[in-house]
């Protein structure tokens, strides 16, 4: 299968990643110059969300609310319903469980349309419980109507973000602040809302992936194949809506397979995952790797990504045993 959003006959994949700095902060700026509709809202983390380049350029349709993120929903429902394209901008877990309602009745009811940008999102931050964004996925794609978004790289978030403006539905999408990998070729990738692609080709067992967990499923496929064992990795950047056919037609080709995300394995793309599997009756093994049902240790992503078993070489220990 030649997944939608690979090119023909190939990985989009570089050969080597390249760092980009604030790539949300350049493709908003570049979008709030070709627009005039679009007004940016923050909520006193402007200097921690990359959105300066278009409040410096832009001044007139920037708009700082303060520490007060269901406020800035409910101005956003506002602006929304008079004609402006909103993109409310904050932390995950303050767009989410702190605003929850009023993304809820601001946004996903009535004629609203705006883009939703959420920055640390699972363990991304460095902090504990109150930062981290490990439920937002889940909370998002049980509003009806809401699209849920969760970009690879800087291509992609670039990418993502420009589709999420010309989308007829509220969008949410989750950030990816300061220095950002490159891993895929914007020459050779297309972003299409609802599209999974293709990172890698493996028989062996099939890896489906989201987001930065992209990047640590391509890390383990590597370190499997080190050991002869040639691991498929799926990327699926949207989790609501998705391609459940070509989803299904993935799955459905592997005895194993294993979802990795940077949210909890509850509500996310595991969860999309088992519905999928169970509603088409494919015979596939599902195994979710993620967050488990508990909160993070602070610190590092490689901390913690150590600590929850998500590094390349635990998570290769892990699949190897799984298909022995």
């Amino acid at each position: 299968m030649n997944a939608i959003g690979a090119p023909p006959g190939g990985s989009p994949l570089l050969a080597d990643p390249v760092p980009v700095q604030a790539p949300f902060g350049s493709a908003l700026k570049d979008a709030g110059d070709l627009r005039g509709e679009l007004v940016v809202l923050s909520a006193d983390l402007s200097r921690y969300t990359d959105v300066l380049p278009f409040a410096e350029a832009h001044p007139d349709r920037f708009f700082q609310l303060g520490m007060a993120e269901a406020n800035m929903m409910g101005v956003a429902g506002g602006l929304a319903k008079a004609g402006f394209l909103p993109v409310p901008v904050t932390y995950g877990v303050f767009a989410t469980r702190r605003a929850y309602d009023q993304v809820a009745m601001a946004l996903c009811t009535g004629p609203s349309r705006a883009v939703i940008v959420a920055f640390l999102p699972g363990i991304t931050t460095p902090f504990r419980a109150t930062h981290q964004a490990i439920d937002d996925l889940a909370l998002m794609r049980a509003l009806p109507g809401m699209t849920v978004i969760d970009p690879m790289d800087a291509t992609e978030l670039a990418a993502a973000f420009g589709s999420a403006l010309e989308h007829d539905r509220t969008v949410y999408l989750r950030g990816l602040r300061g220095e950002v990998q490159r891993l895929m070729d914007p020459e050779r990738y297309t972003f299409e809302i609802g599209a999974v692609a293709q990172l890698r080709e493996g028989a062996d067992i099939g890896l489906i992936s989201t987001g930065i967990g992209s990047g640590w499923a391509l890390d383990a496929a590597a370190e499997l194949a080190a050991g002869g064992i040639e691991a498929g990795v799926l990327h699926v950047p949207t989790l609501k809506p998705v391609d459940a056919d070509a989803l299904a037609e993935w799955c459905a080709g592997r005895s194993v397979v294993v979802t990795v995300e940077n949210h909890t394995t509850i509500g996310g793309l595991g969860s999309l995952a088992a519905e999928v599997i169970a509603e088409r009756r494919i015979r596939s093994r599902l195994v979710r790797l993620g967050v488990p049902d508990r909160w993070a240790p602070a610190g590092s992503v490689e901390y913690v990504r150590s600590q929850l078993g998500l590094d390349a070489p635990t998570m290769a220990a892990r699949l190897r045993q799984e298909i022995e």
